[in-house]
């Protein structure tokens, strides 16, 4: 497929996956325009720091506004939706907010990608639906169980995607990213929690230490998204992207340490933990679909990711404080 020139959307931009998508997007030519969330600092999140700025056409609105959201999508080619609300923490405090977001928010994209027949849409779940795995390695046909309001709002934005293809043939694909980290993400995620940790002091403070994830580097991510936008065949389907590997917390944290060259002391925090019934205890992802119908297989493995991760922290540092409980 030849990006050049093609008018595409992406939602979500200013955040950690959505800033990396929206470079991969120009390098490849397209004509990209870059949704981020309304902010009274006029602050464009991770773009604003980005050096494919002036490149981009940044547009500031929320998903939850439909007229706004009609109004974006009209004209478009290619539509990336990656705007949610994604702290497991604060989905707790606030869950009304995740439906009108995730739920409402993802409906408005649907209802214009339908009016204005785009040419594709690209949805992105979560690896959270899946709840505590039932069998290993997870496929695309495991059960669903919303273990969180989060999860629970994503599960509902999922079958509203599949409901606006099978009913109005909206040419939607479900992307369903595992565990993805690397540089600019956030410290509600448990990888910058422990790596900006690591590298100021020399104790790491975490919540639960023995649930098991599948981590996958975020080009490896957006590698996922660019693959399943250009083939046809993954319309109407749902796609995991993640490394087929999985790992505990407490050993996350020890590698770190590691590769930080920090003899860190680990020390779990209840406050810091999930409640009991919604901690989702394993994830590890089978991408046998992926690699079938596009070819796609991470090329970033978790020690190599984690060295990029790692180098980009002590870069940036100062952006984050560290220790502090964020949900």
């Amino acid at each position: 497929m030849n990006w050049e020139n093609r008018k595409v959307l992406v939602t979500g931009a200013g955040g950690f996956i959505g800033s990396h998508l929206c470079e991969d997007l120009v390098r490849l030519g397209a004509d990209v325009t870059a949704l981020v969330h309304y902010n009274s600092q006029n602050s464009n999140g991770w773009l604003d720091h980005s050096i494919h700025k002036e490149q981009l056409h940044l547009v500031a609105g929320d998903i939850t506004d439909a007229g706004f959201v009609d109004t974006l999508i009209q004209g478009m080619d290619t539509v990336f939706h990656l705007a949610a609300l994604i702290a497991i923490p604060y989905s707790y405090v606030a869950p009304d907010s995740y439906i009108q977001t995730n739920i409402i928010g993802t409906t408005n994209v649907l209802k214009a990608v339908r009016r204005y027949e785009n040419r594709r849409l690209l949805h992105t779940s979560t690896s959270e639906v899946y709840g505590s795995a039932q069998y290993v390695p997870i496929n695309e046909a495991h059960p669903l169980q919303g273990q969180s309001p989060y999860s629970a709002s994503k599960i509902g934005a999922d079958m509203m995607a599949d409901a606006y293809y099978r009913s109005f043939n909206v040419p939607v694909t479900t992307i369903r990213p595992f565990n993805t980290f690397g540089p600019r993400q956030s410290t509600r995620a448990v990888i910058p929690t422990i790596i900006t940790q690591c590298l100021k002091k020399q104790t790491i403070n975490l919540g639960s230490l023995t649930p098991t994830r599948d981590m996958n580097y975020v080009k490896n991510t957006t590698s996922g998204f660019i693959a399943a936008a250009q083939n046809d065949k993954v319309i109407g389907e749902t796609i995991n992207f993640g490394s087929g590997r999985e790992i505990s917390i407490s050993d996350l944290a020890a590698l770190i340490a590691r590769l930080c060259d920090n003899d860190c002391n680990i020390i779990q925090e209840d406050a810091r933990k999930r409640p009991e019934k919604s901690e989702v205890e394993r994830l590890l992802a089978d991408h046998t679909k992926a690699t079938e119908l596009l070819n796609w297989h991470p090329e970033t493995s978790l020690e190599d990711g984690l060295t990029k991760t790692i180098e980009w922290f002590s870069e940036n540092l100062h952006k984050y404080e560290t220790g502090k409980y964020v949900i």
